[in-house]
């Protein structure tokens, strides 16, 4: 889908925010008794960071957010609407939305949670953009954002080396300049495959035939079935996006993706054709962080100076629901 031509939408700034506690491979080779190399070599996952017992999706929310705010040189009261992207949230009444613009004095700016796992920020963003351009608003903070530490069974191997904590934010703003912002989306789903990957509530939610072990509440995954799913979506929808918008990669300055598993992502680089330099990869650091991890790399990218005024950008994601988008952004 390509955009309403009648404005533009601009970056101002962006931020981010992780735990300072690091889980490495180590600690989990010791735990479940397997080669240090086997967990790097399966996922190219070195360490993840958690977050402290007591702190969560909402701390680091506001972090991230707080730092895309002094990024800009904005405050929150300067903000029309707070979209944030998580399934991780403390609680579903009140949204963490509403609880992280009344930390930055956003009020009384809109606020919602948005819900796709892994594909949240790249939702969270194609949205915003949408709604920039509708004109009923001016200013748009997304936070992407997941402390699955949190809905991680730490006695289930293929979760636990996985999975990680962290957020992102990125404050957009409606522009007179029509050639700025998002120029091609996408957001798709297909929810008869949701049984890859979900967190059942009770005893009565989880489906019939799964024999995992996992703890009630806690995320359970097919990794297999996740990681087909994966690498064949991230090459679709590159595709379809390159081939709708005229771009070739060589147009492109950086591919912005969902840290799923670094196998998935270079696997689909190379079918793809895609240059090392334009396809940014933070997980062997960071791990997979759901809605979060897109976002990190977004803010790591503009602090780096990597994503300049001008450039176009490649937004891509993939996840529970099961989920996937993309958008084409000119900056």
């Amino acid at each position: 889908m390509t955009n309403n031509p009648s404005c533009g939408v601009k970056v101002l700034g962006t931020g981010s925010a992780v735990p300072n506690n690091v889980l490495d491979n180590e600690t989990l080779a010791e735990r479940f008794q397997v080669d240090l190399d086997w967990i790097e070599q399966r996922t190219g996952i070195r360490e993840r960071r958690y977050c402290d017992d007591d702190k969560g999706t909402y701390e680091l929310q506001v972090l991230a957010l707080k730092d895309a705010l002094e990024c800009t040189g904005m405050k929150g009261s300067d903000l029309d609407l707070v979209i944030c992207a998580t399934v991780t949230a403390e609680m579903t009444c009140p949204s963490n939305a509403c609880r992280v613009a009344a930390a930055v004095d956003a009020a009384p700016a809109g606020a919602f949670d948005l819900v796709a796992a892994c594909s949240g920020f790249v939702y969270a963003m194609n949205v915003a953009d949408n709604l920039l351009r509708g004109g009923s608003y001016d200013t748009i903070a997304v936070v992407g954002c997941d402390a699955m530490s949190k809905l991680t069974d730490q006695k289930d191997r293929g979760t636990s080396i996985l999975f990680g904590d962290a957020a992102g934010a990125v404050i957009l703003q409606r522009c007179e300049d029509t050639s700025k912002g998002c120029f091609f989306q996408t957001m798709s789903a297909d929810g008869e495959t949701w049984p890859a990957l979900y967190i059942p509530t009770c005893e009565e939610a989880v489906v019939k035939g799964d024999e995992a072990t996992t703890e009630i509440g806690m995320l359970r995954m097919k990794g297999k079935e996740v990681y087909k799913f994966a690498v064949t979506k991230f090459q679709e929808i590159t595709e379809t996006l390159l081939n709708e918008t005229g771009l070739t990669p060589e147009d492109v300055s950086q591919f912005i993706c969902h840290q799923s598993n670094m196998r998935i992502i270079e696997s689909a680089q190379t079918k793809l054709g895609l240059a090392d330099d334009k396809v940014y990869k933070n997980i062997d650091l960071f791990g997979n962080s759901s809605a979060g991890a897109a976002a990190l790399c977004f803010d790591q990218l503009w602090k780096d100076g990597k994503i300049k005024d001008n450039d176009v950008i490649v937004l891509l994601a993939f996840g529970g629901g099961l989920t996937w988008a993309s958008s084409a952004w000119r900056i």
